[in-house]
Parts: C-alpha cells; sequence; structure tokens
C-alpha cells in the first residue's frame, strides 16, 4: 500500500486513526495493540507471505533483547559476548540471503566461471529498515542503554507504518518512550492540522514534482543501457531529471511519514534536511537520509575505530563505511562504485579541511562559497549516475556523453526564429545544428527542470515552514526574523491545504512507487 494511493488516503489511514482514538479512550494498550495490527496489516498489504518473516525477526530480536540487557548488568568479565555476535549474525544472514544472495553468486559466476543458480527471491519490502533497527536495539541492549522492554511497544516500533517500508531508520529511545507517554494516546487537533499540511506537502512533492519530472529520465537510462550513444544534451537533461526526480520523490516520502505519524501524536526524527543545498559532501550527508548516516556513524563507522586512530586509519573507516553504505542501497556494483565515490568525496573534504585550517585559510564567502555548492553539486550528480544506471557500462556511457565525447549538438527547432549570427556563432564553438537525439528535453522540460532545482537549492523546505510546531522529534527551531510564509492556522494555509491535496489527487495517472521502496 502506497501513501499515495487512494487505498491509503481514503480509507486506510482514517479508519487506522478514528480506531486508535476511539481505542485509546478505553485503554492505552488496546490502541498500541490496534496501531501494530494496523501496521502489520499495512506491510501485508504487499504481500501477506512475508508477514511471517516480519513477525518472527520481531520474536527473535526481542528475546534476544532481553537476554542481553541481563547480560549487561553483569560483570565484564563475566559477559557472553558470543550472544551479541549471534544476534547481529542472524540478522545479517536474513538480509543477506534475501537482498544479496543472487548478486553474490552471480558475481562469483563471472569470475570463476560456473553456472550455480537459486533462482529467483523476492526482497522483502522494508526489510533493510527494519534489520538496522533491530541491530541498534540489540546493540544498545547489550551495552545497557535500552531501558524499555514493553513488547507491545517493541513491536510497534519496528512495524510502525508510516516508517516501516522506506525508513526513516528508528531508534528505539526515541520511539518506544512516545509510545508510552498518555499525551500521544489523545486528539490533540493542533497534531492534526500540522500532521496533515506536512503529509499534503509531501503527497505534492511525490506526485506532481517527483512523478512530473521523472519521464524525463528513465527513456535516458534505458536508452543507455540498451547501447544508444547519447548526445550531450540528451545525458545531461535525463542526469538532471533523475537527480531531482529522486530528491523530490525522497522528500515527499518524508514528509508524508513525518506527516501521517504526527496525526497520532507521534514524532518521527528528521531524514532529510535540503540536501541539495550543502556546500561540501560532509554537509550534504548530514542533510540526506539523516537516519541512514546517524546509524553508518554510531554502529559502523565508530565500531571501526572513527577517527580515533590517525588520519589514514581515519580515512579507510570512511571509505569503508561508504562501501558498506552503497552495498546497503543495493546489490550491485553501481551501488558499491557509488558508496566508494562518496567515500573519496569524504577523504577529500576532509583532507582539505585538515589543510585550510593547518594554513589558516579563511572559511569560504561570496563566491568561494557558490563555486564550494557547485563542486559539491556536480560531485553528488555524478555519484547519482551510478546510483541509477542499470549497469556500469550504461553509466560510463552516460557520463562519456555529459562530457561532450559524442559531440554537443542543438535542436535545430529551437533556433527557428533566431538570427542567423546564432546558428553561425554556434558552429564555429563546434556545435552541430540538428541531429541533438530522440531524449533531448523539449523547452518546456528545460524549464521545468530548472524551477525544480531552484525549489531544491533556494526555497525553505517544509520543516522550516512548519518551523513554529515542531515538525520532527530534532528538530531545532530557528529563531530571528520569521519568514512571512511560515504555517499558521489561518485560512491561507487551510487553502494551500486543500490546494495541495487537490492537485495531487486530481492528477489521473497510476500511482508510482517510491524510489526507496526497492531498498
Amino acid at each position: 500500500m502506497l501513501f499515495s494511493s487512494p487505498e491509503f488516503i481514503y480509507l486506510y489511514l482514517p479508519a487506522v486513526l478514528l480506531g486508535f482514538f476511539w481505542l485509546a479512550r478505553w485503554s492505552h494498550r488496546i490502541a498500541a495493540t490496534w496501531l501494530t495490527a494496523a501496521s502489520l496489516f499495512f506491510y501485508g498489504w504487499w504481500n501477506p507471505a512475508y508477514l511471517g518473516l516480519l513477525m518472527a525477526s520481531i520474536f527473535f530480536n526481542y528475546s534476544m533483547g532481553l537476554m542481553l540487557a541481563r547480560e549487561s548488568t553483569r560483570p565484564p568479565a563475566l559477559r557472553r559476548p558470543g550472544l551479541l555476535a549471534i544476534g547481529i549474525a542472524a540478522n545479517l544472514l536474513l538480509l543477506a540471503y534475501f537482498k544479496y544472495a543472487n548478486f553474490f553468486l552471480d558475481s562469483t559466476n563471472a569470475v570463476i566461471g560456473t553456472a550455480w543458480d537459486i533462482g529467483d527471491i523476492i526482497l522483502p519490502l522494508g526489510i533493510s529498515f527494519f534489520t538496522f533497527t533491530q541491530i541498534a536495539f540489540l546493540v544498545d541492549a547489550w551495552r545497557g542503554l535500552a531501558k524499555e522492554f514493553n513488547f507491545i511497544h517493541y513491536g510497534l516500533f519496528v512495524t510502525y507504518f508510516p516508517h516501516l517500508i522506506a525508513g526513516p531508520v528508528l531508534h528505539h529511545k526515541e520511539m518506544m518512550p512516545q509510545f508510552g507517554q498518555s499525551e500521544t494516546y489523545r486528539l490533540n487537533w493542533e497534531n492534526l492540522a500540522v500532521g496533515l499540511t506536512i503529509f499534503a506537502i509531501g503527497l505534492f512533492k511525490k506526485v506532481v514534482l517527483a512523478d512530473g519530472v521523472a519521464p524525463y529520465a528513465s527513456p535516458v537510462f534505458d536508452a543507455a543501457h540498451e547501447g544508444v550513444a547519447l548526445t550531450f544534451l540528451e545525458a545531461w537533461g535525463g542526469v538532471l531529471a533523475y537527480t531531482l526526480q529522486l530528491y523530490f520523490d525522497f522528500s515527499g516520502y518524508s514528509d508524508m511519514a513525518i506527516g501521517a505519524s504526527r496525526l497520532f501524536g507521534v514524532r518521527l526524527p528528521l531524514n532529510f534536511n535540503s540536501p541539495y543545498q550543502a556546500l561540501n559532501i560532509v554537509d550534504f550527508w548530514r542533510r540526506w537520509h539523516m537516519t541512514l548516516s546517524r546509524f553508518l556513524r554510531d554502529y559502523l563507522y565508530f565500531a571501526l575505530g572513527g577517527n580515533r586512530h590517525g588520519k589514514a586509519r581515519r580515512y579507510i573507516n570512511l571509505l569503508l563505511t561508504m562501501l558498506l553504505g552503497g552495498l546497503w542501497h543495493g546489490a550491485g556494483w553501481t551501488f558499491v562504485v557509488w558508496g566508494g565515490l562518496h567515500g573519496m568525496y569524504l577523504v577529500i573534504n576532509h583532507a582539505w579541511t585538515g589543510a585550510r585550517q593547518h594554513l589558516g585559510l579563511p572559511s569560504g564567502r561570496g563566491w568561494t562559497r557558490f563555486l564550494a555548492w557547485v563542486t559539491t553539486f556536480l560531485a553528488v550528480v555524478v555519484a547519482w549516475v551510478f546510483f541509477r544506471a542499470a549497469s556500469l557500462d550504461a553509466a560510463f556511457s552516460i557520463l562519456a556523453a555529459m562530457t561532450g565525447s559524442n559531440g554537443v549538438s542543438v535542436p535545430e527547432v529551437w533556433l527557428d526564429g533566431s538570427h542567423w549570427r546564432i546558428s553561425w556563432g554556434l558552429k564555429q564553438a563546434g556545435i552541430q545544428i540538428g541531429g541533438a537525439g530522440r531524449h533531448v528535453p523539449d523547452a518546456w522540460a528545460w524549464l521545468w527542470i530548472g524551477a525544480l532545482l531552484l525549489v531544491a537549492t533556494r526555497m525553505p523546505n517544509t520543516q522550516r515552514l512548519m518551523n513554529d510546531f515542531r515538525p520532527a522529534l530534532d528538530y531545532v527551531a530557528e529563531a530571528g526574523r520569521a519568514l512571512g510564509w511560515r504555517f499558521k492556522f489561518n485560512s491561507a494555509w487551510v487553502a494551500m491545504t486543500i490546494f495541495l491535496l487537490i492537485a495531487a489527487l486530481t492528477r489521473g495517472e497510476a500511482v508510482s512507487e517510491f524510489l526507496y521502496f526497492q531498498f
């Protein structure tokens, strides 16, 4: 079931919301059980066969958490570290089988020339998210940091439908206390208004903006996979379209998850914070998929040693963390390269920062800041080519076209009615008139891409618009001069919310999946 589907918007969400607050009048425990059952129904809507897998994972990790919590109270010399190893290994083996078995088998076959085959394996939705969530719980139970072991709250923490399919990656200490608070079970009209507005903004981003620019991206990447030699404008048009599609798709999902959860009085952690406004790669990863970045930092990078053993070891740890982060996103060498690129970006970023501080160079201002933004954005765009491409060959083909290796040409129709000197000047610059390819976005498409780029890089994001109402669990409200368009309880914002909902719900096209569902 998709957040943007009629079944979810018109049936599921209202029914679950009404049932939750009606039952909460009689018993908080029953209301939490209702929300857990509704979340399991939400997950089973996709494929009921995998409900057993999800529930088995919950029972196993809850039981392991209890044992590990007891171990944490014993003297260090008497603890059994093998218990933690068993718990983590069981989760990783489950993830490895469903997500990576065929990838590793295909890679092995390619290297040693065998033809082993285990058949197609259907990837359970959200397995990466509920696996990582529970691994963090096990580690914290071993460390003595997990304090609450209410089974209903734990089951709700894992299955809670706003995050279950595509994140954010939740932490038990953020969520389980909220399920125990009396305020959560009282209907709050402010939560309803704020949640519905955030949900409407996210729905508009997904259905109108992301899905609107998607048709300019897919044909280009499909053509590259088929071996078509793309032109300069085709390659750049397709890559920029995907860069913006992914941005608004993930941003829209994150908003809809936060908004839907807020209706129930539960705040989710922030997972998306205008990453295309970042001035360096470190800042980008503080803004993009923030909860995954936090998990990789706290449970992988620090576990590898972090920056405690010198610069060389720090850089190796960064590379390993990002390589594994890339592999988390998908079982393919394109994702490994994507993760490796971001690992290299982070190493270069940290090395430059250290060199700048050592030399006493001032931080960037004015044009320097603009150049930092351009460099960061282009680095991210180049990496997205590998993230989206179906193969390494297709990715390199697109990158080659982006450098102009297949020539630069513009459609002849673009110059209709223009002065002859413009055509002459283009030809002198080596730019061909005509023969620009079948997938060159038209003038309206380029205008659409440019407008979306301005929105992503210059406009205030959803949490800034909702600044006065603490839109996310870890959002720090901005002080100082208030924006004129910040959310308020007035007729203008009611009209805006209704407009966004109508624009999204009347688009009239097939409902498309969120891109992060595949991870």
